[in-house]
Parts: structure tokens; sequence; C-alpha cells
């Protein structure tokens, strides 16, 4: 059932926008500003480089598993509800890792961070896409990526100054305090409800399957440098056989497969946008490590030169939406897919003495090529699906991109691992950090030239 109409006027759409704008900076926010706190958290609690990034990966593995059953779910009982419950959570938690007093305690809210994110990435684009028509919403999305950029860009500038002035604590205070502002305006100004699948059943055990292959997968991957992380991924790979199994037999499936089969625009974008996001998501970790390292500079000097990608990507996001309105979106993609290769493989030739300008340079190529990527991919998904799809096409993105982070993270902990171990990052690992990094921006680079065929395959929209 639609229940948008009585509600779907200006006023509505308006502040639509602005509560999913907001949410939208947020939990990027949360994460690029977390990254460039790292090295401080990891000298309170003592972690070593490995554990270390599982501040990062805890996050991302709990979003990435949850998107697509948070996207049916909110098809089914309300995207607003959901939208609601996320925001609540990822706020909540937020207080959590304030409060946090060990590595553990912390590691366990940025898990419910995570799970707090998959709700609000997952409703945010299908909001807007329930109330605007099509001739709005390249401009509409647009704009909401322009806000996740705009997130990450101000996340390593804000984070590195609270970071150096206030500790890395002072940064997940900020989630508190944006999270709070989003659940008023919800809870205030943001009227009506939307839902559009006519299921009346939750396929519980097809979420779950879908859950535990994929976290078998994403944590093995993790670990694929021992025969434990092997196996992890070898079981996931039954699992995902026996779940598309699952899924073509059940009535009502969270996840219907036969979206890809039918929808070349949705199974391809969703290809290009597992590889981009393996490809670029590292890209922060790895350079606030070796700023604050090996070029010894403060979280807040580092975090005002990766400012410059994000930058980059808020300003020409829009643009990059108004384009997708006009041309068509696999080419634009493409585009930017073939830029960000070209970014990756400047940063690929790092070494001690390298000038901070050509860093900030590579910086913005690799900006520019991402914004142009990531507006036209949204904008041709959901103009490719049904509205009771929007849900799960959205949820199936955002799992891309959440399980791409993963992935991206994934290949610079196996690299890590090979070179330096479980040990903390000292003067004496700096060499082999720097191989680390050099070798990880050369795999990246390779599979985003890689990734242009699979984004120019998805076929046309218009």
């Amino acid at each position: 059932m639609d229940e948008t109409v009585s509600y779907n006027n200006s006023a509505t759409k308006r502040f639509a926008l602005l509560v999913t704008t907001l949410a939208a900076f947020l939990t990027p926010f949360g994460v690029s500003s977390v990254n460039i706190a790292l090295p401080s958290i990891g000298k309170e609690f003592s972690m070593d480089a490995i554990l270390l990034s599982w501040i990062t990966n805890a996050y991302l593995l709990a979003s990435a598993t949850l998107l697509v059953p948070f996207g049916k779910i909110a098809d089914m009982c309300g995207r607003k509800r959901i939208f609601t419950y996320g925001i609540t959570a990822f706020t909540l938690a937020s207080v959590g890792c304030v409060a946090s007093k060990s590595a553990a305690i912390l590691l366990c809210f940025r898990i419910l961070q995570g799970v707090g994110s998959a709700a609000i990435y997952c409703v945010g684009a299908t909001i807007l896409t329930s109330l605007f028509p099509s001739r709005e919403l390249g401009k509409v999305l647009g704009l909401n990526v322009a806000a996740v950029y705009l997130g990450s860009s101000l996340g390593p500038f804000l984070g590195g100054f609270l970071t150096h002035h206030l500790g890395w604590r002072s940064v997940f205070l900020v989630n508190v305090i944006l999270g709070f502002i989003v659940i008023v305006f919800i809870l205030w100004k943001l009227k009506g409800e939307w839902y559009e699948a006519g299921e009346k059943k939750f396929d519980l055990a097809g979420a779950v399957l879908y859950m535990v292959t994929l976290l078998s997968i994403l944590y093995g991957f993790s670990h694929l440098s021992s025969a434990f992380g092997v196996w992890l991924i070898l079981l996931g790979g039954v699992g995902i056989l026996s779940f598309i199994k699952w899924e073509t037999r059940t009535e009502y499936p969270v996840l219907d497969i036969t979206l890809f089969k039918k929808n070349r625009v949705l199974a391809f974008s969703s290809l290009a946008t597992l590889i981009n996001y393996s490809a670029t998501f590292a890209v922060t970790f790895l350079l606030s490590l070796y700023l604050q390292y090996l070029k010894k500079l403060t979280p807040g000097s580092a975090g005002l030169i990766l400012v410059s990608q994000p930058i980059v990507q808020a300003v020409v996001s829009p643009l990059a939406g108004r384009l997708s309105d006009r041309a068509e979106p696999r080419i634009v993609a493409s585009i930017g897919m073939a830029l960000t290769g070209v970014g990756l493989f400047l940063l690929a030739l790092l070494d001690e003495q390298t000038p901070i300008g050509f860093i900030v340079v590579s910086l913005v190529v690799l900006g520019f090529g991402f914004a142009l990527f990531s507006t036209p991919t949204i904008y041709g998904v959901m103009r490719s699906v049904e509205n009771r799809d929007y849900g799960v096409a959205s949820g199936m993105l955002g799992t891309m991109r959440n399980v791409g982070m993963v992935f991206s993270m994934g290949i610079t902990l196996w690299i890590f691992s090979i070179y330096i171990g479980e040990v903390q990052i000292t003067p004496e690992t700096y060499p082999a950090f720097l191989k680390c990094a050099k070798m990880g921006f050369t795999f990246f680079a390779i599979l985003c030239f890689g990734g242009i065929f699979a984004s120019l395959a998805r076929g046309k929209v218009r």
C-alpha cells in the first residue's frame, strides 16, 4: 500500500529532503572523523595495527549484513519508522562510544552504530524517491549524495581538530549532538509514512541466512592469510548457493533474486558499486596513518589534507545529479570510475619525500571521479525499479557499498598481516608500512580500471 498521497505536499517534501540530507551527512562524518582519530585510540588502548582496523571494520560488518533486511522491512512496515529507529540506535551507540573504557566495549558500540547506520542508509534515498517526481529526482539525490561527501569532508578536518584539542571521545560526542537534532526534526516536522510492498510476511529464515553468509565471507576475507579465513570464505560460498536456492522458492523473499535476472541496470550497477568502494574506502585509512606517522603531522593537519577529496565530491555531486537528468548515467559513472583509477595510481607513487601538494592533487582527482560515479549510479538504479522495490534496491546498493568498504579494509589487513603483523606501528616498521600502502594503492588502481567494464555493461535507463 502507498500512503504518500495525503502527505505528498511541498512542505513534507522540503522537510523530507532536510531530514534525509542531515542523516546522509551524519553517518559518513562518523566514519571519516573516526579514521583520523585511530592513532589516538590505538595509543590509549595499546592496540596493534590489525586490531585498530577493527574499529572501522566492526561498524562496516554490522551495517553491510543488515542493509538488505532493513530495506525489505522498511518497504513492508514503513520507511520513516525504520529510519527513525536507525537514527535513534546510531545516536545511543555514539553515547556508548563516548563512555567506552576499553577497546572491547568500544568495538561493541561500534557494532551498534553499524546497525543504526544500515537502517539510515537503506531508507533515506527511498523516502526521497517516494516523494519527488522523476524530473526532480536527479537533483535531490545529488544534494543527498553531496551531504554524504560533505560529511566525509568535514570528518577529517573536525575529527582531527577535536582529537588534537579535546581527545578522540569528542568525535563521537559530535555524532550524539547531530543525531539528536535529526531525531527532533523527524518527530516534529516529518509527517506521514511510506510503504509500498504488498507482502505481509517477512522472510526471517532468508534474512538470517543472508546475514550469516555475508558475515562469514567478510570476516573470512579479513583473515585471508590464515586457514581459518579461507574456510570461512568457502563456508560463505556454500551459504550463497543456499541463499539463492531458498530465495527462489520462498513466497516472500527478503531479496528478490529475479530482480537481477530481469534488471541489468541493478545487477551491473551493484557490481560496479562493489568494485568502486573496494578500490577507494581504505584510502583515508592508509593516508591518515601515512600523514601522522611518516609525515609527523598532527591529526588536525592530516585532516586538512584529507578534506580535499570529499570536498571536491561535495561540490561536484549536485552537478553530477543534474547531468544524470540529461545524459545517460552509465556514461557519466564510467568516466568517474576511470578518473578514480587515475587518482589511485598517483597515490601508488608515494614515498617518504612525496610533497603534500602531490597528495592533495591526487585526492582532488580521486574525489572528482568518485562524485561522477556515485550520483548517476544511484539515479540509474532508482529509475530502473518499481516503487515497491525501492527499499530493496537501495539496500542492495548500500550493501555493495559496505561490502566494498570491508573488502577494501580486508585487502589492506591482508597486506598488513604479511609485511607488518600484529605489532604497533613504530619507526622501525615505517618502511614496511610504506610498502603496504604502495601495494594497496596499486592493487586498488588496477581493480578500479577493471570496474569500468562493469559500469559500462549496466545498460541504458532512458
